[in-house]
């Protein structure tokens, strides 16, 4: 049986035995001796992303009440689901998504802390999943931003919307008239300020 260990673009934490290109947590929010999630979904505002394997160390998957292992598709999943890049394992990255941030959101000597309580505050709307109306149409949003139309959640790459699944994008998808932001609103402005997610592979085909 698979671990409830995968995040959807939407921010909910599902079984799957596809593990994704990146890890990351929210803080400890599983019991070890079941590997199992305990009632809540995160002990701590700071959503991060980190690299699978770093220096050669592998953690064990709920193996200890240390942080939860969850895991990720690719970069833009994480981001729609609230999470920034960890300033520990993917220091060169959290840097730049720090710069652009400050860029896209007009402030300057942001500290970690800081972008988790604006993440905080946009991730969620009463414990739920907050959704955002569209700034700008859906073919003019910057490469990485995530959408949800309908049922269904939509990377956006070159203009086009590219149904997101477990394993990675699939066909392109021309309506989303109905479309709302996952992406929170601060970090779909540091994406259109020029930071760079790593996409999985199906979506550069």
């Amino acid at each position: 049986m698979p671990l409830q260990n995968r995040v959807t673009p939407t921010g909910d934490i599902i079984a799957s035995p596809h593990r994704g290109w990146f890890t990351g947590n929210r803080g400890i929010i599983h019991d070890p001796a079941t590997k199992t999630l305990l009632n809540k979904r995160w002990s701590s505002p700071a959503w991060i992303t980190c690299l699978c394997e770093f220096r050669g160390w592998r953690r064990p998957v709920m193996g200890r009440r240390s942080w939860t292992e969850l895991f990720f598709l690719d970069e833009a999943t994480a981001f729609a689901a609230g999470h920034r890049p960890c300033f520990f394992c993917r220091r060169e990255d959290a840097n730049r998504f720090r710069a652009a941030w400050e860029e896209g959101s007009g402030v300057k000597g942001i500290r970690a802390k800081e972008i988790d309580a604006v993440l905080h505050g946009e991730r969620l709307d009463r414990g739920k999943k907050r959704l955002h109306p569209l700034p700008m149409p859906v073919a003019q949003l910057p490469d990485g931003a995530m959408v949800l139309a309908g049922n269904e959640s939509f990377l956006i790459v070159q203009g086009r919307a590219l149904q997101w699944s477990m394993v990675g994008y699939g066909k392109v998808e021309e309506r989303t008239g109905d479309a709302v932001l996952l992406t929170p609103p601060s970090t779909l402005r540091a994406l259109g300020a020029g930071y760079r997610p790593v996409l999985h592979p199906s979506a550069l085909g």
